[in-house]
């Protein structure tokens, strides 16, 4: 069974930085896209950004300017460079990939960011 394994959280100040990684612990064939996701305490998960395989970007107005997703498509792995973090920023931060076939996703286990005022 592969599986997603992030890396990179931790606990910062807030204007500073974090660097996310997401790697499959094997090969991910016919790969769609992939994302961020967040789940801050008492809040359902949201989309932080996605990137898809043609390198198309879409992020969340509230992390725009700040946050800048992208993969190694030869690693199946995705980053997620967090700058000028803020509290709010605090979540546990998951990674999707989503497939064109079957099984259609899959979730990392999530990694805390704490952002300290």
């Amino acid at each position: 069974q592969v599986q997603l394994v992030e890396s990179g959280g931790g606990l910062v100040q807030a204007g500073g930085f974090l660097r996310l990684s997401c790697a499959a612990s094997g090969r991910i064939s016919s790969i769609n896209a992939m994302a961020w996701y967040r789940q801050a305490p008492g809040k359902q998960r949201e989309l932080v950004a996605r990137i898809t395989t043609g390198g198309s970007t879409t992020y969340a107005d509230s992390v725009k300017g700040r946050f800048t997703i992208s993969r190694d498509n030869a690693k199946n792995t995705v980053y997620l460079q967090m700058n000028s973090l803020k509290p709010e920023d605090t979540a546990v931060y998951y990674c999707n990939f989503m497939r064109f076939l079957a099984p259609f996703e899959y979730w990392g286990q999530g990694t805390l960011v704490t952002v300290s005022e």
